[in-house]
């Protein structure tokens, strides 16, 4: 599988990662998902310390045990958890962090982490001091580099104006282009999303009918929906792809994308990720037809 440099680091991710966070509460069939990634050309895995309480990090930990040298290993921290919380409660400050960290390496029984990212994050928050910790931390050898995820646009620009990261996650997809709008700015500042809900909550996929809801998906009500997507499907089989596939593609092709996080509970799933990596870049053409086809929405708060 392609690879792709991770902004200005020397981290090269996968075109497709995995996103832990769809995995069960199954040891076993997690390791399963886990290691047919890595046969199928997966090497970039992501997950949390707030999935699942802690339960999904000792479960990709003990995954990957023996094979830290073919995988690039990123979580996420600043969602305190535990005794006297209920639920989580957001703490982006140097002591929790420091202490979050601590704990993910701890559960995914690894020395240091190829890429630790603020898990949200707001513009009241103490920015220099998260910088200052993510430097900290990268100095003292327990993380290789840094980024955020988020979808903030005065949190995002605060970050790459001040900081060394090296990436953004944030949703993107055919259903939502906002991120378009920032590409100018992370090329500026030689950043690289990583995209994540490349396939919109599975609406993206051949299947979508299953998924349709009253609510719509973002800016997009039902009725919307249901005379898009069938006009993408007809698209994605004329080009001999199926929506999943032609959705991944336009993701990835574009330029400020490093790799998408893709679920997968299931080796079904996880080979049709795959495969999108292995299908033809989509034509200029092609993305003109597919770009009148979908909105091109903006972010309208937190700018």
């Amino acid at each position: 599988m392609k690879k792709n440099r991770l902004g200005t680091s020397d981290l090269y991710v996968s075109e497709i990662g995995l996103g832990c966070m769809s995995l069960s509460d199954d040891h076993s069939a997690n390791q399963d998902i886990i290691h047919e990634a890595l046969d199928r050309g997966v090497n970039f895995f992501d997950t949390a310390d707030l999935y699942q309480f802690g339960f999904n990090e000792e479960s990709v930990g003990k995954a990957l045990k023996g094979k830290r040298d073919q995988i690039l290993l990123s979580s996420k921290g600043g969602n305190e958890w535990g005794d006297g919380i209920d639920g989580w409660q957001w703490n982006p400050r140097k002591k929790y962090l420091k202490e979050a960290l601590k704990n993910s390496l701890r559960r995914l029984n690894v020395d240091y982490l190829d890429l630790y990212q603020l898990h949200g994050g707001t513009i009241d928050d103490p920015i220099d001091e998260v910088i200052e910790t993510f430097e900290e931390l990268s100095q003292e050898g327990t993380i290789r580099y840094y980024g955020i995820s988020s979808i903030r646009p005065n949190v995002i620009k605060q970050f790459a104006e001040k900081s060394n990261m090296v990436s953004v996650m944030m949703q993107y997809s055919l259903l939502d282009r906002r991120p378009e709008e920032w590409f100018s700015m992370f090329d500026k500042h030689g950043l690289s999303i990583i995209a994540r809900g490349p396939v919109a909550k599975g609406l993206l996929t051949d299947q979508f009918q299953r998924k349709l809801h009253s609510d719509g998906y973002l800016s997009y009500s039902e009725t919307e929906l249901t005379q898009v997507l069938p006009q993408l499907k007809s698209l994605a089989l004329e080009q001999g792809m199926t929506l999943q596939q032609m959705a991944l593609r336009y993701v990835i092709d574009q330029p400020a994308v490093a790799t998408a996080i893709t679920g997968a509970s299931q080796s079904s799933q996880l080979k049709d990720n795959v495969q999108s990596a292995n299908a033809v870049q989509l034509s200029d053409e092609l993305v003109k037809e597919i770009q009148s086809i979908v909105k091109l929405s903006v972010y309208d708060k937190h700018r």
